[in-house]
């Protein structure tokens, strides 16, 4: 359950090939267009690799939108593709009635060098580097409940791109890694916890929620992906009491963009989170640590 492909070119080189593609999650088409670009990148950061070359997807109804959003959704991928020292190397469109975007990315890295979502080891700790409540967000905003300024926070965060986590994350012990999307936090943990057979426990005190996402953490604002979530392995997820309903909803929430979840050693624990707020990674924090047995979620 890697979130991408590897490829073997020789003993020096490899290539890491990732695609993802979705409808819009905000108004505005080149904030959807960057962020979809920022998603599709994550992936390869996620496996340790350099993101190479890109490619884009879309589906567009031009009869009924007109050239001018297609126009702004390419040129905020462009930007993000470029930010991520990146090349762009064409791509595809095909008429359908929703917009749909996305990118196909490839990245290089050395084969001895791969961050897998397998490799955690018991008694390291775990690093998020971004905030969860984006789903709250976006959901908000579909119903119109949502002020200009927290949008503004949330496009800007799902934007920001995993370059600076990927970079610091191969200057550091971490053996395991994913980034956070449609899953949430804990199916993503669930999915390292699995591959790598041991158990993750989560602190949820520790982790960090965007500021912007706050007043919308609500019933009538969960989507049905976070219900989805909130169902899946509930008998393979130990949550204690004491973990509230707020912190129970942010943990499945469904995240677009999200940051990446790694497994430190933890001697690099403060090296890497010092290197990760100075590269912009403001919210990014220790969440909780590997153990070697148990159930593979435990929440406390």
């Amino acid at each position: 359950m890697d979130d991408a492909g590897v490829v073997a070119l020789s003993d020096d080189h490899a290539l890491v090939q990732t695609i993802d593609i979705f409808p819009p999650v905000v108004d505005d088409p080149y904030w959807f267009g960057r962020i979809a670009a920022a998603n599709s990148l994550s992936d390869i950061y996620a496996m340790g690799a350099r993101p190479v070359s890109a490619v884009n997807f879309v589906g567009y109804p031009m009869d009924k939108l007109g050239p001018e959003p297609l126009s702004a959704i390419l040129r905020g991928a462009f930007d993000a593709i470029e930010e991520a020292d990146c090349a762009m190397a064409g791509g595809h469109s095909i008429k359908d009635e929703e917009v749909k975007f996305g990118l196909a990315v490839v990245g290089v890295v050395h084969p001895s060098k791969i961050i897998t979502n397998a490799g955690a080891r018991a008694g390291d700790d775990l690093v998020l580097s971004k905030p969860v409540g984006l789903g709250y967000l976006t959901t908000a905003l579909k119903q119109g409940a949502v002020s200009d300024e927290h949008i503004d926070a949330g496009q800007r965060m799902m934007a920001r791109l995993n370059k600076n986590a990927g970079e610091a994350m191969t200057q550091h012990r971490v053996h395991g890694a994913t980034d956070i999307t449609g899953f949430g936090l804990l199916g993503h943990a669930y999915e390292m916890a699995k591959g790598a057979g041991v158990s993750i426990h989560i602190d949820a005190k520790a982790v960090p929620v965007l500021d912007a996402a706050l007043p919308y953490l609500d019933d009538k604002f969960t989507c049905g992906g976070s219900k989805r979530n909130a169902a899946f392995a509930t008998d393979e997820i130990s949550m204690q009491d004491s973990v509230d309903e707020r912190a129970r909803r942010l943990l499945v929430d469904v995240q677009t963009s999200g940051g990446l979840l790694m497994a430190v050693d933890p001697a690099d624990t403060e090296s890497l989170l010092a290197a990760l707020h100075a590269g912009g990674d403001t919210y990014a924090a220790k969440i909780g640590s590997i153990l070697s047995s148990g159930v593979p979620i435990l929440v406390s």
